[in-house]
C-alpha cells in the first residue's frame, strides 16, 4: 500500500503539457493561453471624453456658478469616431460625445448636465478641474506592456483585451482527448434494457461528464466483456487518446483481467493499493506512451479517484498551472469515525451559515451509493492517522462544486 501524495507525485511526473493550437477569439474562453501577450498599441489610442458634454479650457470656467455661469463659444461638434477638426481657444468650447478624441487646446470635459445651450453658445455653470473626464492615451495599456501572461486562463476579461488588440485567433494549450472504457460482463449501456442481474454503466457517463467539467474532450470506447480479446480490442481502439482511463477490472476478482491485459499490451505500469477509501485499488502506466488510468470500478471509488489523479493529470496536459480543487476549513456537525491507516473521503453537504462553513455527511458512505456523490457539494478529508473526529471539530474539506460560492443576492446589500 502507497501513500495518495506518493501515487500522486509518480502520476503527475509523468503527464506533460500538450501543444499549442490557434483558436477563434470566443473559442479561447476557460482555455490556457499559450502565448505571452504584449499590446501593440495604446489603449485608449488617444485622449478622450469619459462622458457626453463640452470640451474646454479649465481656466476659462473658473468660478462659474449657477449665479454667475460662464458663457462659452461651441466651435464644433465631435460625434464618437468622428476627428477634431479645430482647436479649442480662448473662450471656446466643443460639444463632444463620450468616446470621442479631445481637440487640441482643451483640458477637461464638463459634463452636459452641468451646461445649458445657448444657440452657438453654452452656458457652464461649475468649475472644472484640468484633466476632468479625460481618458488618457495609453492609461489602459501602453505599447510593449505585457498584458497576459502565458499560462493565465482566459476568461471573458481577457477576451475583451484580446479583442481591444486586435487579436481575433489566440494560442492555447490543446484540449486532450480522453478515452473512457468500462469493463464488466454485469454492464449494458444506458439504452439497453437490463436484466435483474445487470448494471447500467453509470461510470461511462460520471467519468465523461468529469472530463467535460476538466475542460477535455472525452471519448466513449464502450463497454468491455471480461474476455482478453474484447480488452484488448477495447483498449487498442482507445490508442488515439491522449489519456485513457478505465473503471473496473483492477481489484482481486477472478475475472479482473485488466492489469494483466495492461501489463500485455502497455509498459512501466503500476498497479497499487492506495491508502485511501473509497479509491483503494488504482492502476497507472502507458500504453505507447498514452497515460492509463485504471481506477475502480464502484461508482463513487471512480469518481473520487478521479478527482484527486486523473483531474490533475488532465489539467496539467492542458498548460493549468492550478491543479487541485480549493479546500476550506468547515466546523463538522456530526461526529465520524474511521480507521486508522488510509485517507477517508466523506462525501458532504457542505454550507456557509453564521460566518463560517459548516460540514455533514451525505449518509450512507458505500463505495457503491452514487446518490451520496449526488447530494455532496464537498469531501471533508480525514487524515490516515485520525481514528475519529467528533462533532464541533474543524476539518478540511476538498470543494467539487463550484456553485457553493453563489448565494442568492450579493454579500455587500
Amino acid at each position: 500500500m502507497i501513500s495518495l501524495e506518493a501515487a500522486l507525485s509518480q502520476i503527475l511526473a509523468a503527464i506533460h503539457p500538450l501543444g499549442m493550437e490557434k483558436v477563434n477569439l470566443l473559442d479561447a474562453l476557460g482555455r490556457v493561453i499559450g502565448e505571452d501577450i504584449a499590446a501593440s498599441r495604446s489603449i485608449p489610442p488617444k485622449n478622450n471624453a469619459a462622458m457626453d458634454g463640452y470640451a474646454l479650457r479649465s481656466a476659462d470656467i473658473r468660478g462659474a456658478s449657477p449665479e454667475k455661469p460662464v458663457v462659452l463659444d461651441v466651435i464644433e461638434d465631435i460625434p464618437a469616431g468622428a476627428i477634431p477638426q479645430k482647436r479649442v481657444g480662448q473662450g471656446q468650447a466643443a460639444r463632444i460625445m463620450t468616446g470621442a478624441p479631445v481637440p487640441d487646446g482643451a483640458d477637461a470635459v464638463l459634463r452636459m448636465e452641468d451646461t445649458e445651450k445657448d444657440g452657438q453658445r453654452v452656458r457652464v455653470f461649475v468649475e472644472a478641474l484640468e484633466g476632468q473626464d479625460i481618458r488618457l492615451a495609453g492609461e489602459d495599456v501602453r505599447p510593449g506592456e505585457k498584458v497576459i501572461s502565458r499560462g493565465d486562463i482566459i476568461r471573458p476579461a481577457e477576451i475583451g483585451m484580446l479583442a481591444a488588440l486586435g487579436r481575433s485567433f489566440i494560442s492555447v494549450y490543446q484540449k486532450p482527448l480522453i478515452a473512457i472504457l468500462a469493463t464488466g460482463d454485469e454492464l449494458v449501456d444506458v439504452d439497453e434494457n437490463p436484466s435483474p442481474w445487470q448494471i447500467i454503466s453509470s461510470n461511462s457517463y460520471a467519468l465523461a461528464a468529469q472530463v467535460l467539467d476538466c475542460g477535455a474532450i472525452p471519448v466513449q470506447i464502450g463497454i468491455a466483456k471480461d474476455t482478453r480479446e474484447d480488452l484488448v480490442a477495447k483498449f487498442k481502439s482507445a490508442m488515439r487518446a491522449d489519456i485513457i482511463i478505465s473503471s473496473g477490472g483492477v481489484s482481486v476478482g477472478d475475472y479482473d483481467l485488466v492489469k494483466e491485459i495492461m501489463k500485455e499490451v502497455g509498459n512501466n505500469m503500476q498497479f497499487w493499493q492506495v491508502a485511501m477509501r473509497p479509491g483503494k485499488p488504482l492502476a497507472f502506466g502507458s500504453l505507447e506512451g498514452i497515460p492509463i488510468f485504471g481506477l475502480p470500478g464502484n461508482p463513487v471509488s471512480s469518481m473520487v479517484s478521479f478527482e484527486q489523479f486523473v483531474r490533475p493529470s488532465i489539467l496539467k496536459m492542458m498548460g493549468h498551472r492550478n491543479l487541485f480543487r480549493k479546500t476550506i476549513r468547515a466546523l463538522l456537525k456530526e461526529s465520524i469515525d474511521k480507521k486508522k491507516g488510509a485517507r477517508h473521503f466523506i462525501r458532504a453537504h457542505i454550507i456557509f451559515e453564521d460566518g463560517r462553513y459548516r460540514a455533514v455527511s451525505t449518509g450512507e458512505q458505500g463505495s457503491g451509493i452514487l446518490k451520496s456523490m449526488v447530494q455532496a457539494n464537498g469531501l471533508i478529508v480525514l487524515p490516515e492517522d485520525a481514528a475519529s473526529v467528533k462533532a464541533g471539530d474543524m476539518v478540511t474539506v476538498q470543494l467539487i462544486d463550484p456553485s457553493l460560492f453563489q448565494t442568492d443576492q450579493p454579500d455587500y446589500l
